[in-house]
């Protein structure tokens, strides 16, 4: 499946500021949440995260 110009920006919104990239493909709720604590905890999970919910879905 190719990427569309919307997941190109999720990306790059994933490895500025990782909960943004989350919740531009999931919405408010428990990846959200698991990203915020991730991206507090190390920023590196937190991108690491963000990159596989956007890749996933």
């Amino acid at each position: 499946m190719p990427f569309t110009g919307s997941d190109i920006c999720k990306i790059i919104f994933a490895i500025i500021l990782p909960p943004v990239g989350v919740f531009l493909e999931r919405g408010f709720g428990a990846d959200l949440i698991i990203n915020i604590v991730l991206t507090c905890l190390g920023y590196i999970p937190g991108i690491i995260h963000a990159l596989y919910i956007i890749l996933k879905y």
